[in-house]
């Protein structure tokens, strides 16, 4: 299904089975904050086409401004508070409060990947990396968590050292199985 709605001159809607957002001109894309304008003034439909409603509100109900403000505050909380002159406090925004868990945990082992023990009935076999960072190079650990004490926080579970013990045993991952990391 493809189809595509005229907002105004300039302001286009393309919808497809797949994906879609906005496209507009190049005189309507000058109108956007040059911290959110997008290059070629496509704006995709996942978060997006909240720069194009903010941009041109009178477009756009109540409903979905306020949806459009919370998508912007979000993902780009840095040009939100840019543009409007307001610091946004903890849990305003998405990515500024991932940011702030990141740097309060930076040194600690963050599960990246976590199976069912097939090994150690009712335990959590957890793959887990300082600060959470994934990527070549980074150090990986295997820990075992009680399956009934892990339960996964807003940007991830955090090993306690004193009570998760490093596990080099038998998994349950693939990858380990192989003796690699996953």
């Amino acid at each position: 299904m493809r189809g595509c709605t005229v907002y105004i001159d300039g302001i286009v809607s393309h919808s497809t089975a797949g994906h879609g957002g906005f496209k507009l001109s190049d005189e309507r894309n000058r109108h956007v904050h040059p911290l959110l304008r997008a290059e070629g003034g496509s704006y995709e439909e996942d978060c997006a086409w909240a720069i194009v409603a903010i941009t041109f509100p009178e477009l756009f109900t109540g409903f979905e401004r306020r949806c459009a403000e919370r998508s912007v505050k979000d993902s780009w909380p840095d040009a939100w508070e840019a543009i409007f002159g307001v610091v946004l406090g903890s849990g305003e925004s998405h990515e500024k409060d991932q940011r702030a868990f990141h740097n309060a945990h930076a040194g600690d082992w963050i599960v990246v990947s976590a199976i069912s023990s097939g090994h150690h009935q009712g335990f959590v076999e957890c793959v887990a990396t300082p600060g959470g960072r994934r990527g070549a190079g980074t150090e990986e650990r295997r820990f075992l968590v009680p399956a009934d004490e892990y339960t996964v926080g807003r940007f991830g579970f955090i090993i306690d050292p004193s009570r998760h013990a490093v596990y080099a045993g038998p998994s349950s991952f693939i990858g380990w199985q192989r003796g690699t990391s996953s």
